[in-house]
């Protein structure tokens, strides 16, 4: 898990472009979280947990929930703090949340879950959840049933076997079997200016694994490449927001066993 914390802490380093590059996410997605969870965002207490530069805080407090981020990079929680100065943040893992035993209503991961232990991150969620609280795991993944994405999806992962961006779905396999969930996929796209877009590539942890002068060779070849599918240079990404939710009330008794 230390590596894994420390990939997780490299975002620090690019916390501004992050903000301003990556995608948030569509308005489908929190309308089938509170169709799925039963219950309406506005009023609910919710933990945004790995909340990053809070672009999904930002849109959770937009759907009237109150929420409290909770963030373990200093940088990324700085870039929080400017962007929603009155939204409670606390520095802190989803392994060790700081957050009071049955308080909120909804635990949400976006982009976050696979930085965590499950082992730990699991019944920490299920200890500060109310009575019929859920969490909720999002990713937004590169939609490779678009063609000219699928052929980027196989340039990076020859760069980076491991760590291609687009693996969310699989990562939220690492719930545990027995743990009642269901699942969701809803898929979106925005139009971004070609910079945006290589600055939200650019921002992913696995160009930290591959260093500056391979990034750059990448991100220069990204470039051409796209001027040929995108000569206005205006690029239209395409997303798969990968959504699973679980339970507190049947994941504790599961949990606790007989």
């Amino acid at each position: 898990m230390g590596r894994m914390t420390d990939r997780a802490l490299s975002f620090d380093v690019v916390a501004g472009q992050y903000d301003a590059a990556r995608p948030g996410y569509p308005p489908a997605l929190f309308d089938t979280v509170e169709e799925l969870t039963g219950r309406p965002l506005r009023g609910s207490r919710v933990v945004d947990v790995g909340a990053g530069t809070g672009i999904a805080t930002r849109l959770l407090r937009a759907r009237g929930a109150e929420v409290v981020a909770v963030e373990p990079g200093p940088g990324m929680a700085a870039q929080l703090r400017r962007g929603l100065p009155d939204t409670p943040l606390v520095r802190g893992l989803g392994d060790a949340l700081p957050v009071a035993d049955a308080s909120v209503d909804l635990v949400t991961y976006a982009q976050s879950w696979h930085w965590t232990d499950p082992a730990r991150s699991v019944p920490e969620a299920l200890r500060v959840l109310r009575p019929g609280g859920a969490l909720a795991l999002w990713w937004n993944v590169a939609d490779a049933t678009v063609p000219w994405v699928a052929a980027q999806e196989e340039r990076l992962h020859r760069l980076a076997p491991e760590d291609a961006h687009g693996s969310g779905g699989r990562r939220a396999e690492r719930l545990p079997r027995e743990l009642p969930r269901v699942r969701r996929e809803l898929h979106w796209t925005r139009t971004v200016p070609l910079d945006t877009h290589l600055a939200n590539l650019g921002s992913h942890s696995f160009f930290r694994v591959i260093g500056p002068e391979a990034t750059a060779a990448c991100l220069a070849a990204e470039r051409a490449e796209l001027l040929t599918v995108f000569p206005s240079g205006q690029v239209e990404e395409a997303y798969a927001v990968e959504l699973t939710v679980t339970f507190r009330d049947s994941a504790s008794s599961l949990l606790r066993g007989p």
